[in-house]
């Protein structure tokens, strides 16, 4: 156990640094292109790095009877992204990875409206505690922080909840290889769709970043699969908060990004809930 933890520890840091480095894309890329342009070439990437090993698995076995759960799944996840990213391009790094960490506040609620799932008695003080938190780095109405993108970065952390429930709405028979190919191809299909009046052909530069964010993200997300692979996801959630710490690096590195004492109090009420929340609901399912 002790080796597993170990191995998922390590694969849960090398996500957060591919995630935390994506950012660092996204933020110089969404300088010059617009967010459609940034979400599709994000989309059509990680397609292009996952088809040939999707191929190779035999298809996967794409045949599926859950399309429109696949579909609910991809918008979802698209939406998440268009926000996420917005709010990579208007506030500090590591206040946008943040806020969109905090979807494990969201879930449990997202689950008892959608599947039914009654969160346990530890999501309600937790929630409150956490919107404590993002009210603290949000600071609705004062400077310099911009409200609307903080919001906006709030709400990518529920729709990125959102997409996380829809995953467990199908996952009773579609496979987790099936859920990645129709997230890709669905995904990308539907971030091509706001080309049709917001494609601008991206300059070299810039081209080049966005390369280097759809390559991180598909990174990213398979050393996070491994990572909860290795060990139960109460025990691997507290290290991809490290992402937050390496943003702040990287955002003070590159923009002189400096977070203030509230700003700095609220991240650590949003993460310590997050870890409360997914500790107990790993307790109560193991207990279940």
């Amino acid at each position: 156990m002790h080796d597993d933890l170990r191995r998922g520890a390590l694969h849960a840091l090398i996500a957060a640094t591919a995630f935390s480095v994506m950012g660092v894309c996204i933020k110089f890329a969404a300088r010059s292109a617009p967010n459609e342009v940034v979400v599709f070439i994000r989309c059509l990437v990680s397609l292009a790095i996952l088809l040939p090993w999707l191929l190779r698995k035999g298809g996967v076995g794409i045949r599926t009877a859950r399309l429109g759960g696949h579909l609910w799944r991809a918008g979802f996840g698209i939406l998440a992204m268009y926000t996420f990213f917005y709010a990579i391009a208007h506030l500090p790094l590591a206040e946008a990875i943040l806020l969109t960490y905090s979807t494990p506040l969201w879930i449990p609620f997202i689950a008892w409206a959608w599947i039914g799932e009654r969160p346990a008695a530890v999501a309600f003080p937790a929630a409150l505690l956490g919107l404590v938190g993002i009210a603290l780095i949000v600071k609705p109405g004062l400077h310099p922080i911009d409200t609307t993108a903080g919001l906006v970065g709030t709400a990518s952390g529920i729709l990125a909840g959102c997409a996380m429930v829809s995953i467990r709405r199908i996952s009773d028979t579609e496979p987790p290889a099936r859920i990645v190919f129709y997230f890709a191809l669905l995904g990308t299909a539907i971030a091509s769709v706001p080309l049709l009046w917001a494609w601008t052909v991206p300059a070299p530069t810039t081209l080049a970043w966005l390369l280097g964010a759809g390559l991180l993200a598909t990174v990213g997300q398979i050393h996070l699969t491994r990572a909860y692979g290795c060990a139960p996801a109460a025990l691997i959630s507290p290290f991809t908060y490290a992402a937050v710490i390496i943003s702040a690096g990287l955002g003070w590195l590159f923009w002189d990004e400096r977070i203030d004492a509230w700003s700095a109090l609220g991240a650590l009420l949003v993460a310590a809930t997050c870890v409360l929340v997914s500790i107990r609901g790993q307790v109560a399912r193991t207990a279940g």
